[in-house]
């Protein structure tokens, strides 16, 4: 994959975020209050013309890494299976040890609030009635585990891999995607075990449900987005993985995941759904039971998108200018 021109690049950053600025403008909402949706258009184009300013003045520095990552995609599709494989040699149980954990979580919960205090059943079902805890519970955690084993395990992918970024010819911007894709296998297990959990309890797949690979591809550029940050700082500041971990404990309990975020004021739910986290737990319980599509939720998905593609841009210069100092602090 060559570089584009960066005329060209430009042009066509340019062009989208223009069209994705008159989407926003032209979209209405009958139901929504006409303030609140003013300032999400207002907040939201802002947003659109800091990035459209940012990738003009830093074009050059942001586009390395999505065409190295493109440009190796064989080699990381290739590295990400062994490190899968890798990871679990010499246990007899293999990847079942992976799965172990989360699946004894998700039954402690379920004991707790179903069997010891069953009056919660039912309660916490997202807008819809009579959902299951138990169901509303696994649509939180599974995408929950999905983001903690994926950050946790690309955040120390510079310092597991040591000796490759001390080789002056190996690409190390590939290392944290490969731990991301190696967790994506144990979560594609857990979004089995969803499915699984919904039609015991008489929600069976539908079209909807296919927007479960929709939600894991906005998990995946997201957590993705924040990794080249946080493997890049980590090397000078270890203490980053205790604070992570810190981070992942109080943000289970900030994000709705054990919790309906809909027995709250509107104006707290507000607050609550800056944390990008958010829309997709909550995206996975619209495609298991919420019966409702991705769109439909409009400023929502704009506010990820423009978020994360932020967040990749952030990442990407944090990577650039602190890969040159990789090889002397390790």
């Amino acid at each position: 994959m060559k570089r584009l021109n960066k005329k060209t690049g430009i042009a066509i950053f340019t062009a989208v975020m223009a069209i994705l600025a008159v989407i926003i403008l032209v979209y209405h909402n009958p139901l929504a209050n006409p303030q609140d949706e003013l300032l999400k258009k207002v907040i939201a184009c802002v947003l659109i013309v800091a990035a459209v300013i940012a990738f003009i003045r830093l074009y050059d520095k942001i586009t390395v890494l999505p065409v190295e990552l493109y440009q190796n995609r064989r080699l990381i599709w290739k590295l990400a299976k062994s490190d899968f494989k890798k990871r679990y040699a010499g246990s007899y149980m293999g990847a079942f040890w992976a799965m172990v954990q989360p699946v004894i979580t998700v039954a402690m919960y379920w004991v707790v609030f179903v069997i010891i205090f069953p009056n919660r059943t039912g309660y916490a079902s997202g807008g819809v009635e009579g959902v299951p805890y138990i169901l509303f519970l696994t649509a939180g955690l599974v995408p929950w585990f999905y983001f903690s084993e994926a950050l946790t395990s690309a955040m120390v992918s510079l310092l597991e891999y040591n000796y490759l970024v001390k080789k002056v010819v190996f690409k190390i911007s590939i290392l944290p995607i490969i731990k991301i894709i190696a967790a994506t296998f144990i979560h594609a297990f857990f979004v089995l075990v969803l499915l699984i959990v919904a039609a015991l309890n008489g929600y069976y797949p539908s079209l909807y449900t296919l927007q479960v690979f929709y939600y894991s591809f906005c998990m995946f550029v997201f957590v993705l987005a924040l990794s080249y940050t946080t493997c890049s700082v980590v090397i000078f500041f270890r203490d980053l993985q205790s604070i992570v971990n810190i981070f992942l404990q109080v943000g289970m309990w900030a994000t709705p995941v054990l919790w309906n975020i809909n027995d709250f004021p509107m104006k707290l739910q507000m607050i609550v759904k800056i944390n990008p986290l958010v829309y997709i737990v909550e995206g996975y319980r619209s495609a298991v039971y919420g019966k409702q599509w991705f769109w439909e939720d409009f400023y929502s998905t704009m506010y990820f998108w423009i978020i994360t593609i932020g967040l990749f841009c952030i990442g990407a210069l944090v990577y650039k200018r602190l890969k040159v100092h990789f090889a002397d602090i390790m």
